[in-house]
C-alpha cells in the first residue's frame, strides 16, 4: 500500500483503503469509549461500589437485629435476672435509719468470734453515685481463728460489709505477759449506705465526689452472699 498516492482529505474519506478506515474507525470508537468512561460510565462504578458497600452493611446490620430479634425472649429473662440481682443488691444497703444498726452488727460479730477491740472508729461518709461508703477503722486482738471467724461473720451478714488493708502482727504485750493473745489485727471495714437522689453524706469528714481523699476504693474481701 503505497500512502504517499493516497488522498487524506477527509472529503475523500471513502476512497481511502479499507485497512486505513478500519483503523481509524476503531481508533475513533477507542476515543468515545474512553470519553464516554470518564463522563459517564465511570461515575456510575463509583456509586455501584458505594452501593454495594452499603447494602454488605445494611445486611450486617439486619443479621445482628435478626439475631436479636430471634434471641429477645432470651434477653427478656436475662433483663429480668439482672433486675432482681441489682434490686437484691439494693436491699443490702441500708438507708440513714439502719447505719447504727449494721456498726453494731460488726462490733457484735467481732465480739462473738473471741475479739477484743482495741480501737473502733467509724469515719466519715464518703459519696458514690448512690451510695455512701462509711468506712470504719478496727484494731482487733486475737488468733488466726478468731480472725477468720469474724471475717467469715462479716461476710454473713445480711447487709454488705467490705474488708481492706489488712495487717497482722505480733502483741507485744503478749511477750511481756500482759497479753492472752498472740496477734493484732487492724483494717479498714466499710460499710454502704443508699443515698437517695439529692442526698448528700453524713457525719463528721463526710465527703463527697471529687473531693480530696474521697477516692474510689475496690473491694478486697467479702463479696455480698
Amino acid at each position: 500500500m503505497n500512502f504517499s498516492n493516497i488522498n487524506w482529505d477527509i472529503e475523500h474519506a471513502g476512497s481511502w483503503p479499507t485497512p486505513i478506515k478500519v483503523a481509524i474507525i476503531g481508533f475513533l470508537c477507542l476515543v468515545l469509549g474512553g470519553l464516554w468512561y470518564y463522563f459517564d460510565t465511570q461515575d456510575q462504578l463509583l456509586n455501584l461500589s458505594q452501593q454495594e458497600a452499603k447494602e454488605r452493611q445494611l445486611k450486617t446490620t439486619f443479621e445482628q437485629k435478626q439475631q436479636k430479634a430471634a434471641n429477645l425472649e432470651e434477653y427478656k429473662v436475662q433483663l429480668a435476672e439482672i433486675e432482681k440481682t441489682f434490686g437484691d443488691l439494693l436491699r443490702q444497703l441500708p438507708d440513714k435509719t439502719q447505719v447504727p444498726e449494721l456498726l453494731v452488727d460488726v462490733s457484735q460479730t467481732g465480739l462473738a468470734s473471741g475479739l477484743e477491740f482495741e480501737l473502733f472508729k467509724p469515719g466519715g461518709e464518703i459519696a458514690k453515685d448512690f451510695y455512701a461508703e462509711l468506712p470504719i477503722e478496727i484494731r482487733v486482738i486475737g488468733n488466726y481463728m478468731e480472725f477468720g471467724t469474724f471475717v467469715s461473720g462479716l461476710a454473713s451478714l445480711p447487709r454488705i460489709v467490705t474488708v481492706h488493708n489488712i495487717k497482722i502482727t505480733p502483741n507485744n504485750a503478749q511477750k511481756k505477759g500482759g497479753g492472752k493473745d498472740p496477734l493484732i489485727m487492724s483494717a479498714l471495714v466499710k460499710t454502704y449506705r443508699y443515698m437517695e437522689e439529692g442526698a448528700g453524706p453524713t457525719g463528721p469528714g463526710a465527703k463527697k465526689p471529687g473531693a480530696p481523699g474521697a477516692k474510689p476504693a475496690t473491694p478486697a474481701a467479702n463479696k455480698p452472699k
